[in-house]
């Protein structure tokens, strides 16, 4: 990806300033850790069986551990360290808990986390072919970020998507490694008919026409389906959630109730009542009859 800054009406591409140390990247990541990823942040050198985890975060959102390993080369295999270390948090749950107890204010229990959607985010200033198509399941719990910086104090952090194709681990015909199985037996990836499976052909079309309608919103919003929500987001920043039920779909603004101007008085002030995803904002939706002025609300997110 090329970048470029505006002199005098004319564009002059950047020029990349390397990273000469995986500290560097990781120094770098961790200090803007929620604003590149929205994680917690939990421990620098978590050291756990012998083995050094780089960062050890923590997903709020769904309820899981996430772990970061740095590489400035690419001469590895993010494959065989990703399943690797995905094992060990699978396989020694309670010291992750016991960690991030001791590292936090408030106190975690088992039952609190989602082990299904836990997952290792691998970041470096490139990767191949290989470690790309390698990683290519939509399942695998495996992420890939790429980071640069540029003269000038300028970084660009893009976290690589698999293809829509992609398929499931599960989906290989034999697999050999018990550890891969391990993850394909515990590691779960959602998808929208996740949440319609047993709903109405209603709630599908009324959830269809809200999702596209957001959707062009912005070229930028893209599906980020968890387990009880489907959320839209920009550069990993959930703005809005579904929440689809049976014969209602609850939407979530992640704004606080005084920021958004609702003249219509449809939005229901949520601060400091549980609910699933972020902001205090919550819209009731049964039929289309709002879509427009809906979307006007979704557009206050965008700001």
């Amino acid at each position: 990806m090329q970048l470029y800054q505006t002199q005098a009406q004319s564009l002059v591409e950047l020029t990349e300033d390397p990273f000469r140390l995986e500290r560097e990247i990781q120094s770098l990541f961790e200090s803007n850790l929620y604003s590149f990823t929205g994680l917690e942040f939990i421990k620098s050198e978590f050291t756990i069986k012998n083995n050094r985890i780089d960062t050890l975060a923590f997903d709020p959102e769904s309820q899981a551990f996430v772990i970061i390993e740095y590489k400035r080369e690419r001469n590895y295999s993010v494959i065989d360290q990703g399943v690797s270390y995905l094992n060990l948090m699978l396989d020694y749950k309670a010291d992750f808990i016991v960690e991030y107890n001791e590292n936090q204010s408030k106190q975690l229990k088992r039952q609190d986390v989602d082990w299904s959607q836990s997952r290792i985010i691998f970041v470096s200033p490139s990767f191949t072919d290989f470690q790309k198509q390698s990683t290519n399941f939509k399942d695998l719990g495996i992420e890939l970020w790429e980071i640069k910086r540029y003269q000038g104090g300028i970084v660009s952090v893009n976290p690589l998507q698999k293809a829509k194709s992609a398929p499931s681990i599960k989906q290989v015909q034999k697999i050999e490694s018990e550890q891969i199985q391990k993850i394909a037996k515990e590691i779960q990836q959602y998808d929208e008919e996740h949440h319609l499976g047993d709903k109405s052909d209603d709630i599908r079309e009324l959830y269809e026409r809200f999702r596209d309608s957001i959707l062009n919103l912005s070229p930028n919003f893209e599906l980020n389906i968890k387990k009880v929500y489907i959320a839209f987001q920009i550069n990993n920043k959930n703005l809005v959630y579904f929440s689809i039920r049976k014969n209602q779909i609850k939407i979530y603004l992640n704004r606080k109730y005084n920021e958004i101007d609702d003249p219509k008085g449809l939005v229901k002030d949520m601060t400091g009542v549980d609910h699933h995803g972020s902001g205090d904002c919550e819209i009731v939706v049964i039929d289309t009859e709002n879509l427009e002025y809906i979307l006007s609300l979704i557009k206050q997110t965008l700001k």
